[in-house]
């Protein structure tokens, strides 16, 4: 049974990643809306042979503007809004379905994985509201209803919010492919330059920003957006955690350990879920390992694994910790419980063969050893061959 909603999508030549997201609401939404803003691939066709409403929507450097249209043509009760990079997950549907029929609901968060990204592996995104015409998204890039949301509420305070708890959609935008593209990356810092010109004074868009010029090794304006943010309209808890969170990573790749170290702390404090701190309890275990207090690292990724008990790296970290604290039989059962949740964790298996080899269990040891190596070339990291050669200078690669 259909649920009533409809589906609003904005898309540009997206034909490789556009037949799993929308095989992942077939059946689930009552109306597939896709509006293409210039595709020259099969994006259009593909969007119409599964009998989507598709319309053309001119680009004009403004996320907001196509999103808006494309609520523009929904016809169901709720709306939901999808990337062509993410899939909504089997498992959700139950508790959309059970959110939809609450009265008093105006929208839903969805909890989101970000598969591929180490640092930020869960958000929170508004992404099911209802179809209401004065619920829009505002902002060039990095579009959010949230404004919408707050001033709707102010007027008719019954109105509530609502969280799904579990895992509802898979975002792709970390894979490497995607964080390669250039123009993507180049386009993003445009228009949000643009956007922060018009409104300087928005906290929101002056940490997307110094986020940005942080990814692209540009510290000085990176520190300079990140603290103007903070001293901004008062940012949202998020955002007030993102801030914070990327100031640490700022620091720490300036070697200023304990300005690091508060940022951290203070990402921490903020009052958002602790699955989307996972980012700051990692880093922050990372900088105490690396400070040698094993034991407070410990305890983070301990307490990483606690709030998700199905993420890899945490297991992986708490791996290197027990590693280095001599704790080997524990270490081995942490790179293990990390390699059943990714077998592809490359890292995990060299360093089991590390501990394995300490241990005396040579063969299983270099068993580790090829598979991290295998590993390595097919994700094309020169590690790979760095590992191969240290392993043959010390003779311990088996033939």
């Amino acid at each position: 049974m259909t649920l009533p909603i409809s589906l609003c999508m904005i898309v540009r030549d997206e034909a490789d990643l556009l037949p799993a997201c929308l095989a992942s609401v077939r059946g689930v939404v009552a109306q597939m809306v896709v509006v293409d803003t210039g595709s020259t691939d099969d994006t259009v066709s593909i969007a119409q042979n599964v009998g989507a409403t598709v319309a053309s929507f001119p680009w004009q450097d403004d996320f907001a503007a196509a999103r808006n249209y494309s609520l523009d043509l929904a016809q169901g009760e709720w709306i939901l809004v999808l990337d062509a990079d993410e899939v909504l997950l089997p498992n959700a549907v139950p508790l959309i379905r059970e959110a939809v029929a609450q009265p008093d609901l105006l929208a839903v968060n969805l909890l989101r994985q970000e598969l591929g990204s180490q640092q930020t592996p869960y958000s929170l995104v508004s992404r099911l509201f209802r179809n209401r015409p004065d619920i829009r998204f505002q902002r060039a890039y990095h579009e959010l209803i949230d404004d919408s949301i707050t001033q709707i509420r102010q007027q008719e305070p019954h109105w509530q919010v609502g969280t799904i708890q579990a895992v509802a959609l898979h975002h792709r935008g970390y894979t490497q492919h995607a964080i390669q593209s250039k123009d993507k990356s180049a386009r993003m810092g445009r228009i949000l330059t643009q956007a922060l010109a018009r409104d300087p004074q928005d906290s929101y868009l002056c940490a997307k920003l110094g986020a940005w010029h942080l990814a692209a090794g540009e510290l000085t304006q990176a520190f300079h957006l990140l603290t103007q943010a903070l001293t901004s309209q008062p940012p949202e808890p998020m955002v007030q955690y993102e801030i914070h969170f990327h100031l640490g990573l700022l620091h720490g790749r300036q070697g200023q350990w304990d300005r690091a170290q508060t940022h951290y702390e203070q990402a921490i404090a903020t009052p958002v879920p602790p699955i989307l701190k996972l980012g700051a309890y990692t880093n922050l275990g990372s900088l105490y390992k690396e400070r040698g207090a094993l034991s407070p690292a410990r305890r983070l990724f301990e307490q990483t694994i606690q709030i998700d008990p199905t993420w890899a790296t945490g297991y992986y970290n708490l791996g290197l910790t027990l590693k280095a604290l001599n704790q080997l039989p524990e270490a081995v059962q942490a790179y293990e419980q990390a390699l059943s949740l990714d077998p592809t964790l490359a890292a995990a298996h060299q360093n089991l063969g590390v501990v394995l080899c300490k241990l005396g269990d040579l063969v299983t040891a270099q068993a580790h050893w090829q598979k991290a190596i295998a590993l390595y070339q097919q994700q094309g990291s020169p590690a790979g061959e760095k590992l191969q050669q240290e392993l043959q200078h010390l003779g311990l690669l088996g033939r």
